[in-house]
């Protein structure tokens, strides 16, 4: 009996293995999904309890791999039956297991990137990885291989995510102010000023937006199909 009881007991405690790092400090200005900034270089680097080379024996066999981290700024957070999509204007309820909302049950996030590399450090193995949607700082729970044969699937719909996969903006970056940028992260932040970072239910072409990217306060408006860049403050010193 007492056999039984325990195994019933589905509650998992998690620890993180490691902490990706990057130029996104907030989630705001961040890719909404992973892929959509192939620029965006991120290292994740491990925990003093996982740092053993062992853990990462073969995988530099893989392309790309899944993430599994936590959306660590909602912990604690309620969460809903039904979120509101920003990508549907933000007054449409759909179930939060047809999303990829933070505010869930288990606020975990699944995430594929490419492995662009492995990087051997005074502090352990880091591995280095394009494309992810994940904020500086944040857990990593675990890293698995993606398998193209099985993880691929041909003939997958998309649901209300079909009417918004393409759009993108055009961004206007006054060469001045890009100018500000090193030219090693000017890609990655054009690609997420592409990407529209405002709830899809703003439409104020006098509002000015802003996020930060790296050691920089971005700002900028929307008018249209079109971002304008029209201010770049350094902030402080870059630390990733």
């Amino acid at each position: 009996m007492k056999e039984r009881e325990r195994s019933s007991d589905l509650s998992l405690t998690l620890k993180a293995v490691a902490r990706i790092r990057n130029d996104f400090p907030t989630k705001f200005g961040l890719p909404r999904q992973s892929g959509l900034s192939a620029s965006l270089i991120s290292k994740i680097v491990f925990e003093p309890d996982y740092k053993n080379p062992d853990l990462l024996r073969g995988i530099e066999g893989y392309s790309h791999l899944w993430l599994i981290w936590g959306f660590s700024e909602v912990y604690g957070e309620k969460w809903s039956p039904t979120v509101r999509p920003p990508r549907l204007g933000g007054n449409t309820r759909m179930g939060v297991f047809a999303t990829r909302a933070p505010y869930r049950p288990n606020p975990l996030g699944l995430t594929c990137v490419k492995l662009e590399g492995i990087e051997k450090t005074a502090d352990g193995l880091v591995l280095i990885v394009s494309g992810a949607d994940i904020m500086d700082k944040s857990p990593i729970y675990d890293i698995k291989p993606y398998l193209p044969y099985v993880d691929v699937c041909d003939d997958a719909s998309d649901g209300f995510t079909a009417q918004t996969k393409d759009y993108f903006l055009k961004v206007d970056f006054p060469s001045e102010l890009l100018a500000l940028i090193p030219e090693d992260k000017q890609d990655t932040l054009t690609e997420a000023l592409a990407g529209d970072p405002r709830p899809a239910y703003h439409s104020d072409p006098e509002r000015i937006y802003g996020f930060e990217y790296c050691c920089f306060d971005v700002r900028f408006t929307v008018n249209g199909d079109t971002l304008h860049v029209c201010e770049i403050n350094t902030r402080k010193k870059c630390d990733n």
